[in-house]
């Protein structure tokens, strides 16, 4: 007997019941479908089943790498000291032995001299050639008693650690430093005796090697062919060019290890491109991409998930655009920045303006949209990010010019010049207040903030240890007197540009500039604003928008019975959720830098410049 085949009405019953179910998960009618559901359940129940490459993987080499040396400085003014015997002198004997150094002991013993401790962080993902600070500290039995002034001659930072028998061991150069010490100017040595045996030099040191970054698959799921598979679809998303030659970022070397060039786009937000690499799909049909985009669409117009969805959006790439766009049209702030955000690393230029008011409104997002403004090669994110030079806050100001500077550091605008090979000097005609910022990392730098910057005369100061300024009306008289030499003088107009640049003529060092520009403030002698890394930071909490009641902080219902609140309520502040970008901060910064004593915010504040 041969089996009964179904009717035609069956057929048609059981095609039309099955293109119903598809159209509801997949077409224009899954929005309906989707609300049969209590809100606070649909993201429970509609997670996607699409593994991502942060399912099956985790980044290595995302922290800094910590290196020392022991080193010599030389042309102090009487500070310096012998230092005691120890395994760190034997040490440096050595080394200065090893370079020809004649009678190091003596050397050593005399008062223009320190022996020092030098420390670096290679930070991730860094290539050989590339300059970092570094930090240079006095032992604490030493009796060396300021560095102002000194010069740290060539030393070689490596890692360093002590074997069980306590015998100091050191490995390869990882990288090469010298040059001027700058101590904190602001620091006071009444209050902190120890304060003027701590120095840095800005960007003085060079790493001989690069950091390579890699993903690992985790121990349950490696395999060849998975390495593989998480290969393609990475260089599916992301590619570069070597040598005029188009490559993919990943390339996978083992059955768990896959090499990840770093797109230039992201360079400066290392961990948004590791976060953005572990979104991208592994293995997604297109039945499958869109259903998934439908959610993250959802996701995205909600501040709890909405910065999650925008980094999947990202890692999707220009098909993920027009969400973000929708995103970018929220009336939530918080969701107008996470969608702004990612459309600008995919470079689209509606990101530009609302990023420009973000920063210019809300210091917690500053330092994120700066620094997005700053990956965009759209001419309206440098249009952008010029007109936030002219604001009030000094952060967004100087925020906006280092952003400029790494869009392209030979634009005309922020390009500057070197002065006396010390320091980078930088006039920019823009408009808003006078204003003087100096750098306390990064690099040696002074940027003058319009072009009328003047001192209240008479006054008398100082820059360094031989030069001296006189201030008389409009007259401002530079002398320079060495030992066993003629005077040098310069005479030029009452402004601060001209001064700078005199003093730099006459053999002025960055230190002394900064002492120079400090000592006219504390006498009140000058009128600009003076700022020392005004920077961007990026651990601000904002306030969320107000959420309806009978739901928690993170938009859940709440259990509490008989709430009788008022309709809305404030949310708590929170975090921001983006990955922290590089861009206005060192990895491993020490605690004793400039930047980390500007942090002075509790967490329960909401941490606001002062105009």
């Amino acid at each position: 007997m041969k089996p009964t085949q179904p009717g035609p009405s069956i057929v048609r019953f059981a095609c039309g019941l099955w293109f119903a179910v598809v159209a509801a998960l997949f077409g224009g009618c899954s929005q309906e479908a989707i609300n049969l559901q209590s809100p606070e359940d649909d993201f429970d129940l509609l997670e996607s089943n699409v593994k991502l490459v942060g399912d099956y993987a985790v980044a290595d080499g995302i922290h800094p790498v910590k290196i020392h040396g022991v080193a010599l400085v030389t042309q102090l003014n009487g500070t310096g000291s012998d230092p005691t015997d120890t395994d760190y002198r034997r040490l440096l004997i050595s080394e200065m032995q090893t370079r020809g150094v004649a009678q190091p002991n003596q050397l050593l013993a005399s008062p223009t001299t320190a022996m020092v401790m030098v420390t670096g962080f290679l930070r991730p993902g860094i290539r050989k050639g590339d300059h970092f600070d570094v930090m240079v500290d006095c032992q604490d039995d030493d009796a060396t008693s300021g560095l102002r002034g000194g010069w740290l001659m060539e030393t070689r930072l490596k890692q360093m650690i002590r074997t069980r028998d306590e015998v100091l061991r050191d490995g390869n150069t990882l990288a090469l430093t010298q040059g001027w010490l700058l101590v904190d100017p602001r620091v006071d040595e009444d209050d902190d005796p120890n304060a003027v045996r701590r120095a840095r030099i800005l960007g003085g040191a060079v790493s001989t090697q690069s950091r390579e970054l890699s993903l690992v698959i985790r121990e349950s799921y490696k395999s060849t062919g998975r390495s593989a598979a998480i290969g393609k679809a990475i260089n599916a998303r992301f590619v570069v060019y070597n040598q005029g030659v188009q490559e993919g970022v990943a390339n996978p070397k083992t059955n768990k290890a896959i090499e990840l060039a770093v797109h230039p786009r992201y360079e400066n937000n290392l961990a948004r491109y590791v976060a953005v690499v572990r979104s991208i799909a592994v293995r997604e049909t297109a039945v499958e991409r869109a259903s998934r985009m439908r959610l993250l669409e959802r996701q995205l117009l909600d501040p709890i998930t909405s910065a999650r969805a925008a980094l999947q959006l990202e890692a999707i790439g220009n098909k993920g655009v027009d969400i973000l766009q929708k995103g970018l049209a929220s009336t939530n702030q918080e969701v107008r920045f996470y969608s702004a955000e990612a459309l600008a690393y995919l470079d689209e230029k509606s990101a530009a303006a609302p990023l420009a008011e973000i920063a210019h409104e809300e210091p917690a997002f500053r330092a994120y949209a700066l620094t997005a403004l700053s990956a965009m090669k759209d001419v309206v994110a440098y249009e952008q990010l010029r007109k936030l030079l002219g604001v009030t806050s000094a952060e967004t100001r100087y925020g906006a010019f280092r952003a400029l500077w790494t869009w392209d550091p030979q634009d005309p605008l922020v390009r500057g010049e070197g002065l006396s090979g010390r320091f980078s000097h930088h006039l920019l005609d823009v408009g808003g207040p006078p204003m003087i910022h100096l750098t306390g990392s990064f690099r040696p730098e002074v940027v003058l903030f319009g072009r009328q910057h003047r001192l209240v005369t008479p006054v008398k100061l100082q820059a360094g240890k031989s030069i001296d300024i006189v201030g008389d009306g409009d007259t401002l008289t530079i002398s320079k007197y060495v030992p066993e030499q003629p005077v040098e003088r310069r005479e030029i107009a009452n402004d601060v540009d001209q001064l700078i640049r005199a003093v730099a003529e006459l053999d002025g060092d960055y230190g002394g500039i900064v002492q120079m520009l400090f000592e006219a403030k504390t006498k009140k002698a000058l009128l600009s604003r003076l700022e020392v890394d005004a920077l961007p930071r990026t651990d601000r909490v904002f306030r969320r928008e107000s959420v309806p009641t009978g739901t928690d902080d993170f938009g859940d219902a709440s259990t509490e019975a008989g709430d009788d609140t008022e309709s809305t309520r404030p949310a708590r502040r929170r975090g921001v959720a983006s990955p922290t970008p590089e861009l206005f901060g060192a990895a491993g910064e020490d605690e004793n830098s400039p930047r980390r004593a500007a942090k002075s915010s509790s967490e329960g504040d909401i941490a606001e410049e002062t105009e």
